[in-house]
């Protein structure tokens, strides 16, 4: 009888438990084999489309090797469920890159000097679709209206602006967790650092996420990114950029995973600048200066808050092993799930999947 290692996050392990408690097994290893039968039955009686780990609407992006006399401004890895504020001055490069593979990493961009003025997901949509790649800008809400970035090199091409960022009151609501790694508590820690409140987190630009629309309504994809795949912004004007690690590992966004991204901030060459579409400048780009009330009561620029240290919930992630007995049957099963193309060397991975995939079916 073969014996698969299963590893779960903490937060995963307590969907498990909670099963278990409620009667569904009796124990985590039986709730993964019932797992395994039930959607091995429903694969054989009931087919369904699989993903190929690429959006349907497949970005042909080719990545051109880093310009060598670039300067690194800054250099960090982010963590599983953690996020960061950088400042992008216009002329710098913001890259977010892969280290182990598969991970959705959320963005929020503000005007470093008015905070008012922020990334606007909605008119990014409009303007270049639902799944935005190299030679698109992030633009700005009304009555502004104008590129922050230039999205100018992506290798993977799954990008996403129809979901919004998960939150806390959904992981209760939906799953009974009093706390859990989400992206709107993430983005709201990490914008603490320059006096940003939760209420000023926005609709995050979700890099590295496979999705599209089946009958009117979105869906989430499993992704296939490798380590190395890469974004990289350009900074048109002076930016506080805020990406962090999407905490949904219950979801197939990041393939029931929570995994680092390494991040840079570096000074872009002049032929990079140079390569930025034109833009035309309009007349309704109003600044504060064109308002009907244009005093501004608070001083809004965006300085670092003495003494600020980052206190991330359900940080570091750690992850419980979970030894599952497979009988003959079961590992037939397994061979019938499985996706041989994204884990055919990761029985655990693979087996993860199923059980996720099959726990969000069954009690979604």
């Amino acid at each position: 009888m073969p014996q698969i290692t299963v590893h779960l996050t903490e937060q995963q392990l307590e969907l498990v438990d909670a099963s278990v408690a409620a009667g569904e097994a009796v124990d985590a290893p039986a709730l993964v084999r019932l797992a395994l039968r039930e959607s091995a039955t429903a694969v054989v009686s009931r087919p369904h489309p699989r993903s190929t780990g690429r959006p349907w609407t497949w970005w042909d992006a080719v990545d051109a090797p880093a310009p060598a006399e670039r300067e690194l401004v800054h250099e960090t890895v982010l963590e599983p469920g953690t996020g960061k504020a950088f400042e992008v001055r216009a002329g710098q490069v913001l890259r977010l890159e892969q280290v182990t593979g598969d991970q959705c990493v959320d963005l929020n961009v503000f005007n470093l000097h008015d905070y008012r003025e922020f990334m606007h997901v909605g008119r990014t949509r409009t303007l270049h679709g639902t799944n935005p790649s190299a030679g698109t800008f992030l633009w700005s809400a009304p009555p502004r209206e104008r590129a922050l970035m230039y999205l100018q090199t992506d290798t993977a091409g799954i990008n996403d602006t129809l979901f919004p960022r998960c939150s806390a009151n959904m992981y209760e609501s939906m799953h009974g967790f009093a706390e859990h790694t989400n992206c709107a508590d993430i983005q709201a820690e990490a914008q603490r650092e320059y006096g940003l409140t939760p209420d000023d987190v926005h609709d995050s630009f979700n890099l590295f996420m496979a999705t599209r629309v089946v009958d009117g309504m979105p869906e989430i994809l499993r992704q296939s990114t490798a380590p190395g795949d890469h974004v990289e912004l350009l900074a048109l004007v002076d930016v506080l950029a805020v990406p962090n690690i999407c905490g949904n590992d219950i979801l197939g966004t990041s393939n029931f995973s929570l995994d680092p991204v390494k991040v840079q901030v570096l000074a872009a060459t002049q032929a990079e600048i140079d390569a930025v579409p034109p833009l035309q400048r309009y007349a309704t780009q109003r600044t504060p200066a064109d308002f009907r009330q244009p005093v501004i009561r608070t001083d809004r620029a965006l300085r670092k808050v003495a003494g600020y240290e980052p206190s991330f919930a359900r940080t570091p992630v750690r992850l419980v092993a979970v030894d599952v007995d497979l009988a003959e049957t079961d590992v037939t099963h397994l061979a019938t799930v499985r996706d041989p193309t994204r884990y055919a060397d990761d029985d655990g991975a693979a087996l993860r999947d199923v059980l996720l995939t099959w726990w969000g079916a069954t009690h979604g």
